[in-house]
């Protein structure tokens, strides 16, 4: 075979080529400590980097991520822990301020401190770091506590980003912390006026008419005391033919409401008996009922979580046999047209010693008290007889209801979105009416009455001949809202045209809703964080208007269903509650301490409903265990946080030296491949040097 000269210089050239390819790749290997530097190098190589290098980016995010949220969440954990430590050192003060040996100097001075306190826990709820509110939900820019104590934030949380899918809740908001629920309390309720055995009280009418009075002893009723003992006598011949009447309105654990009228108890039964009574109309395995150490009824719902529960009764007895009748009985048909209404009580006196002796008549037992006013259609002369036609409490501008809207079957307050029906205490809402009676902000005295129905529910105002349709809100067909479809809202729009004297100018959707626009102008009447109606006055700072809200049945003992709707009563005082509202509560405990009430007393005008001392020390203890379980819960954030950190350094860390394995450069064997290119190259040009001195001459 005849080598030419020209493929000799080809495969010369060739080798040349491929063998300096080799060493300029291996050297810029080396040089630049990656194996690769374009994609089309080594495209299995390139789509490895690619993947691990995302791989990277979202481990880093996920680090970064976790650990702001870890920082954040272990300031939330020592900030709450500071204010378990504040609430501590407040009952150790509420301890104190209850002992007896304490003068009134003393008491104020530890009120002050409370005070101090008080102002702690505020500073404490406000914390910021970095300019972003702990406690705020995910409006961290917004401070969470007002300065009426008031939460300003939302309830939403904040989350970590962990990984594809996964999310971390990091934070504790103000909802939760200040006005969340635990559902493991039972609700706890009290009648607030002390009860004594009249018989100890008046020992020379029941007792022995020999005895002075001055040998009377303040001395509570307890469950083994008579009937006898708490309503009174008028001689001491215990074999007394007089009837005692406990009148009882009330919502049960399921949110239901009823009345009741027991009277099946003589004076020679023992108050527990009235007890087991009052416990078999709430449900006996749905309550327990007792007596307090001043006399006082309590009931525990045995629902765990239920905010429910509410209670008012009544007592009376008349003391004078030479009537037809008994008008301690308002079912008596000497009543007439009014049998059956409460109202009838109100000629009888709380008077023991007048309705026993002086007068023999009809005497009164009041068992609750709120110092309340009432609109002008109701007889208020005995406050005790009243349970929910009562004025709204008037604050500066604003009308403030007492009772808290709450759904049946979530427990949750209500908002405007919610219907009538989900809180009422009836099943449906249809044929019931509701009254709305007061003074308007120009001073105009008004009611106006809802009337309920499926077909379509309306309202009029002072016995008008319009009745108004109550609009429903679909925006196609606008017509008369079926009673158990109407929202909260659309019964504060009928109580703020009431009470700022804008009403529809024609029953017709336009007409209406120019009224609710007019109206909204002048006041507002909406649902608080806690569902409690509030009304304000837009044109005064310090409103003359008055307000009450109540089911027309309210006063009627004929029928035993309840009030469909209840906004403001006089009822039994919360005790506790799965409900939190902490700096309403803090407020409250405290004014107990500077009014210095040892124990609730609603024959006390100055804050008849405020709960005393020793049941305040009781709510310490709950708020103290509420924020302690949040702070657990925090530090379990924490944790996993710090766990997701090192979890996401050691993926990291392995994920980069997966990395370094597909794309870094192995020196040595870079080294060592160099060396053996090296090797190659110098032979080759060895071998072109010889075979370059090769001639024919040197054969010849």
């Amino acid at each position: 075979m005849r080598v030419t000269s020209g493929s000799y210089y080809n495969n010369i050239y060739g080798e040349n080529n491929k063998l300096n390819k080799q060493l300029f790749d291996v050297n810029k290997q080396i040089a630049s400590g990656l194996k690769i530097q374009y994609a089309h190098e080594d495209p299995n190589i390139f789509i490895d980097t690619l993947r691990l290098d995302d791989e990277i980016t979202t481990l880093s995010q996920v680090k970064n991520s976790a650990q702001s949220a870890y920082k954040m969440s272990t300031q939330t954990d020592t900030t709450i822990g500071a204010i378990v430590k504040t609430l501590e050192s407040m009952k150790v003060k509420m301890v104190n301020a209850a002992n007896d040996a304490h003068s009134d100097t003393s008491i104020q001075a530890i009120a002050k401190e409370l005070r101090g306190l008080q102002n702690h826990l505020l500073t404490l709820a406000n914390t910021s770091i970095g300019g972003q509110y702990l406690f705020s939900g995910t409006a961290t820019s917004v401070k969470p506590i007002g300065t009426d104590g008031t939460y300003q934030g939302n309830d939403k949380n904040l989350e970590a980003f962990l990984g594809s899918g996964i999310k971390q809740k990091y934070n504790i908001s103000g909802s939760q912390l200040f006005l969340g629920d635990e559902s493991k309390i039972n609700r706890t309720i009290s009648a607030n006026v002390p009860q004594m055995s009249l018989n100890n009280l008046y020992p020379d009418i029941m007792q022995d008419s020999t005895l002075s009075r001055d040998n009377s002893q303040e001395i509570y009723i307890t469950a083994e005391s008579t009937i006898r003992d708490l309503m009174g006598d008028t001689d001491a011949d215990a074999t007394t033919s007089f009837t005692p009447h406990f009148y009882i309105q009330g919502t049960k654990s399921n949110g239901t409401t009823f009345k009741t009228h027991i009277d099946s108890l003589s004076m020679n039964a023992s108050v527990d008996d009235l007890l087991t009574a009052i416990k078999n109309e709430y449900g006996s395995t749905q309550v327990n009922v007792s007596l307090n150490a001043h006399g006082q009824i309590e009931i525990v719902d045995k629902q765990a979580g239920s905010s429910k529960l509410d209670f008012h009764m009544v007592g009376a007895v008349d003391f004078d046999n030479t009537n037809a009748g008994d008008t301690a009985d308002i079912l008596d048909s000497i009543y007439g047209a009014n049998v059956g209404n409460i109202d009838n009580l109100q000629l009888g006196t709380i008077d023991f010693e007048t309705a026993a002796i002086t007068t023999p008549g009809l005497y009164i037992k009041e068992f609750t008290k709120s110092g309340f006013d009432t609109p002008s259609s109701v007889s208020n002369t005995i406050e005790g007889i009243n349970y929910d036609r009562t004025n709204f409490a008037q604050n500066g501008a604003k009308l403030l209801s007492s009772i808290s809207q709450i759904d049946k079957t979530t427990n949750n307050y209500a908002t405007s979105k919610s219907k009538l029906v989900d809180i009422a205490g009836v099943s449906t809402l249809d044929a019931q009416q509701l009254i709305i009676e007061g003074v308007d902000i120009s001073g105009a005295a008004f009611t106006a009455q809802i009337d309920f129905a499926t077909a379509g529910s309306t309202f009029s105002l002072d016995g008008g001949t319009t009745n108004f349709s109550i609009f429903n809100t679909n925006s196609t067909s606008r017509s008369a809202v079926d009673a158990d479809e109407m929202t909260y809202q659309q019964l504060l729009d009928v109580v703020n045209m009431a009470m700022s004297g804008n009403l529809p100018s024609a029953n017709t959707d336009i007409a209406y809703d120019a009224a609710i626009t007019a109206s909204n102008i002048q006041s507002s009447t909406t649902l608080d964080y806690a569902g409690k109606v509030v009304f304000e006055d837009k044109n005064n700072p310090i409103t003359g208007a008055s307000l009450s809200i109540y089911d027309t049945n309210s006063a009627d003992y004929s029928v035993t269903i309840g009030s469909a709707l209840t906004f403001n009563a006089n009822s039994a005082i919360s005790k506790r509650d799965p409900k939190t509202d902490f700096f309403t509560e803090i407020e409250e405990t405290i004014r107990s301490v500077e009014q210095g009430k040892k124990y609730s007393d609603g024959t006390n005008s100055n804050d008849p409903r405020n709960l005393g001392i020793q049941n305040a020390i009781q709510k310490m203890d709950d708020l103290s265990d509420h924020v302690s379980r949040l702070q657990t819960e925090v530090g379990s954030y924490s944790q996993v946080l710090q766990a997701s950190t090192d979890r996401t350094d050691m993926l990291l860390i392995s994920t980069k030296t997966l990395q370094s394995d597909v794309i870094d450069t192995d020196i040595a064997e870079s080294q060592l491949k160099l060396q053996q290119l090296s090797l190659n190259y110098q032979a080759l040009l060895s071998n072109i040097s010889k075979v370059s001195k090769l001639s024919l001459v040197n054969y010849l």
